[in-house]
């Protein structure tokens, strides 16, 4: 048995605006559209595949006080390509942040909700990922944590260094997902988390049992009327495991 990352959820005051914000950032579709969920897909995208991962917007009223913990890393294919991008993303709605990252190649930017972003600079190893390069976790002990999302998805670990550990689908295709060492604590709910799901056949009450013998937890809260499982990884981000499809 194993999981897969299929998309990442997003909480956001006004679901329906910011997902019409990123389905333009990101050149996609709203495949649904409604005040408690707007979904995101690429065109002509049968889901779940490992070409994309996917970003569902949530409906929710809580303010957004703290750096978020996740975050999405754009890809571009040549210098003029991150101008162009940048500009079209202001045009947008999109504007310049600091998050303490210095003289970097890269553009820091925020949604029009505040959410952290980033325009990467072109690079090699995100030639092939799609607009979205990479979905970044920041992390206190980034080995640790690889090692747990190693083995709850069949996805490839690629490197692992003190300081970054980055995977990528079994199939070679899609972004990568991507744990940085930040020393920050981690304050509240996250605003922005990973979703994962099982494979067709796989039994979902298995997959959780499977995946706190590996070290997540539970979050503390009432989920009798859910149809899917909110869990913790070891450094207390919060996932959620969805049925198998």
């Amino acid at each position: 048995m194993a999981t897969r990352l299929v998309q990442i959820n997003m909480k956001a005051h006004d679901a329906i605006a910011l997902g019409r914000f990123w389905a333009d950032a990101l050149g996609w579709i709203v495949e649904d559209e409604d005040p408690g969920c707007t979904s995101l897909t690429p065109a002509d995208f049968s889901y779940p595949d490992p070409t994309a991962v996917c970003v569902d917007l949530i409906g929710r009223p809580e303010p957004k006080t703290v750096k978020n913990r996740v975050h999405l890393d754009l890809a571009t294919t040549s210098d003029a390509h991150h101008a162009e991008l940048v500009a079209r993303l202001k045009e947008l709605g999109a504007t310049n942040a600091d998050v303490g990252q210095g003289d970097v190649p890269w553009t820091v930017l925020a949604d029009p909700e505040g959410n952290e972003f980033c325009v990467l600079e072109p690079r090699e190893i995100y030639r092939d990922t799609g607009p979205i390069a990479a979905v970044v976790v920041d992390c206190a002990d980034p080995k640790a944590i690889a090692r747990f999302w190693d083995e709850a998805m069949d996805w490839t670990l690629h490197e692992v260094t003190d300081e970054s550990a980055r995977l990528r689908s079994a199939q070679g295709v899609g972004p990568y997902l991507e744990f940085v060492r930040n020393p920050d604590p981690k304050v509240g709910w996250n605003r922005v988390h990973l979703d994962v799901r099982p494979y067709p056949g796989d039994d979902m009450a298995e997959e959780e049992a499977r995946l706190r013998s590996l070290g997540a937890t539970d979050p503390g809260i009432d989920q009798s009327d859910l149809g899917w499982r909110i869990l913790v990884d070891p450094e207390g981000n919060e996932f959620c495991l969805l049925a198998p499809r």
